[in-house]
Order: structure tokens, then sequence, then C-alpha cells
């Protein structure tokens, strides 16, 4: 069955966008060079293979980093700006240090990989982010002395299953927890007791985020003694890579923010209220139709999104599900500056502070008593007392049970 899913995915991912929202923002200022396309010659020098060999063995203070993306590049104001805040925060620490961000434009996982191996002899670092990157296991074997930060994918063999590797710290996210906090607050919060989640593809990211979306209801409707219905359109129900009726409500795409929209509208005239947003530029869409009603709230997914919830004077984000990328690819490049690092392949969540929501005052509209619900949760979450659904970990929505 893993070899089978593995080999579903390769097939499937022939592009790639975050998973969340896109806010047109611009990226941090910084000193970072300006980011090139995969095409373009880089900036940094080559170094040696014995300077290089000091970047993962004895630390090195001045590291020659690449972040590479596809297609929406490091100011997509969500999954790849998160990433690239992360190697901002740790150059900030280490000015000798410097980040040149390459796009890939396509989102073709052979692209992808290509725009690796185009620049792996001029940097310390290559930061890769998005699961259309798990092909880059030859390149990062062919390249011992140069040490990888895969983001959102583990490293794949070439039969498609899931392998390790010396030089790759692989990280992906617990996003069936972020889902079941907006799943929380949204049957908490809503005032028509119709709630959905919105997504781009079924892959597996997003179904985590649905899945743990209803769970998250699931929860309130039997703990608060509500009765919160999650409203699903069947004609944009999803399929997830092995073929699976996964239900929802899909896009179809996370560039199509006029069927994002559609959608939106559609839900908001079966009555829903609150929408929890996974499906990148194609949720802008959804964000508009919210600001176009009366009374409609959205949840935001990957990293904050308040500001992309600006309506005149009011705001359409109740709170936003977070994956915590950026914390986590400066703690990499840490121990990539001190001579620690090694690869591995791990799966973040509440209980390394990687998943969450958002609750600070002035950047979401929940109430306290909401709040407080959610704190008590997440302690559980963390605790592995509660166990939300996701695409692949044997638990489905109508499993889950709540203790």
């Amino acid at each position: 069955m893993k070899k089978a899913l593995s080999l579903a995915i390769a097939a499937v991912l022939a592009f790639s966008l975050t998973a969340c929202g896109n806010s047109g923002s611009t990226a941090p200022e910084s000193s970072a060079a300006p980011e090139s396309s995969a095409a373009a010659e880089s900036v940094a020098e080559p170094e040696s293979s014995e300077a290089a060999a000091e970047t993962t063995e004895a630390g090195n203070d001045a590291l020659k980093i690449a972040i590479v993306s596809s297609p929406s590049g490091v100011d997509d104001g969500s999954f790849n700006e998160d990433n690239y805040n992360g190697i901002l925060s740790f150059i900030g620490k280490h000015p000798s240090s410097t980040v040149t961000p390459v796009k890939e434009p396509t989102g073709d996982t052979a692209a992808a990989v290509q725009a690796v191996a185009d620049i792996v002899a001029d940097y310390d670092v290559i930061v890769c982010c998005g699961f259309q990157f798990a092909g880059i296991t030859q390149v990062a074997q062919d390249n011992p002395d140069v040490a990888f930060i895969l983001v959102d994918a583990f490293p794949a063999d070439a039969e498609g299953q899931d392998t390790e590797v010396d030089n790759i710290y692989a990280m992906q996210f617990k996003e069936q927890e972020s889902g079941f906090f907006a799943g929380m607050a949204a049957a908490l919060e809503t005032k028509s007791n119709k709630v959905a989640v919105v997504n781009g593809i079924a892959y597996p990211s997003n179904v985590n985020y649905q899945y743990g979306f209803e769970c998250g209801v699931k929860y309130v409707n039997e703990t608060d003694g509500k009765s919160v219905e999650i409203v699903e359109l069947p004609s944009y129900a999803g399929t997830d890579v092995t073929g699976v009726n996964v239900g929802g409500n899909y896009i179809g795409s996370f560039a199509d923010a006029a069927t994002g929209k559609v959608v939106g509208n559609a839900l908001i005239d079966e009555g829903v209220d609150i929408m929890f947003v996974a499906a990148g530029d194609s949720g802008n869409g959804v964000f508009t139709a919210a600001k176009e009603a009366e009374g409609v709230y959205v949840i935001g997914c990957d990293v904050d999104q308040y500001d992309d919830g600006a309506n005149g004077d009011a705001n359409v984000i109740l709170t936003s599900g977070l994956k915590v990328m950026s914390t986590n690819v400066d703690k990499a490049l840490e121990t990539i500056a001190d001579g620690s690092f090694e690869g591995g392949n791990v799966t973040l969540g509440a209980d390394t502070d990687s998943t969450g929501y958002v609750s600070a005052s002035g950047r979401c509209q929940l109430s306290a008593d909401t709040i407080t619900k959610l704190d008590a949760a997440y302690e559980k979450v963390k605790a592995g007392d509660i166990v939300p659904a996701a695409n692949f970990n044997g638990i489905t929505p109508d499993d889950f049970t709540v203790e």
C-alpha cells in the first residue's frame, strides 16, 4: 500500500502550489538577493568540496543558502514566504550568511528537481519548498557535502517510496491538527450552524486539513451539545491520490480564483457562515465571496492571514490554522551552522508547537470562551489524547471518537 501510494502521488503531482491562501504581500525586507528563475545564472560562486564539507561536519556561520520554490515564489504571503521568513530569521542571527530565492515557474516535478540540480554546486544549503521536490534524492546523494532542507515531503527513491538520506532533513506536518482547531473554531462561532471547508486539490495535505476540520466540528457537537452541519457540494467532491472519494469541496486547482468564488458563493447560498479555506490562489476567490456577503467569515491556513481578510473597516478572518514552517527551517539551519546537522524524516505537530491556530488579540475574532476551549483541546492534541483523522493515518472522520 505504501509503495502504491507513493507511486500514485508521484503520478498526480504534475504541479504544485501552496496549500493555502495568497495574500499578495511582498516578501519581508532583507539583504537577500532578488528572486531569480531556475534558468538564471546563480549569483554565488561555487565553493570547493573541502569548504562545503565544513558546512555539515564542523559547522559554518557563513552559509550560502538557496530557497527553491515553484511556482508562486517567496512573496506568496503563505507557504513559501513562511519558509523564507525562517531563513531570514536565521540570517538575522548570522549576518554573514546569504540567501538566494530561486523560482521554478512551471511547478512540474521533473522541472523542480532539475532546478535544484542546476544550482547545487553553488550553495552550502538548499531549502526546497513543497512535495514536488520529493525527487531530489539522487541530487542529494550525488552532492553529499550540501545540506538539504525539504519541506512538506519526504525524499523518494527511484521506485517512488519514501527513503532517508544523510544530507536531507525532511519535514512534514500534521495538517489534520490545524484543521481540527479550525473545525472547532468554526463550530463554536457559527451563527447559522452551517460551516464548510474549501480545498484546492485532494492531495494528502489538503485531505488532512479537511478530515481534521470535520473532526473538530464533530468534537464540538459532542462536547458542547451542538448540531453544526458540515456543508458539501456533491459536484465539487474530491478524489484523493488513491482514487477514493473524500467528499468535501474541492476547487480542482490551486490557481483558479474564479472557481473559488463560485464555490464560496454556492456555500454561502446554502447558509454557510464560516469557511475554512486551504486552496492556494483559488482561495482568494472564496475570500472575495465572503467579503461581498453579510456576516460570513473565513478561516485562513498555514500562516496568519488576518491581513488578507481586510474588508474596508471590517475583516472576514475569524482565525487561521497554523503550520509553523519558519521556526523549523530556522532550527534546521542552526544545526547546520553549529555542525550538529543530521538528515532524517520527521512529522511535526502540536507536540513540537508546529501546528496550531491564531488567538492573539487583534489578529483573530474569536470569543474568549472559544479560545479557552481551543487551548484546552490543544493540550489534549499535544499529549496525544485527541488524534484527528488524516488521509492515511488509518482514521476517517466517521471513525473519530470523542473520549
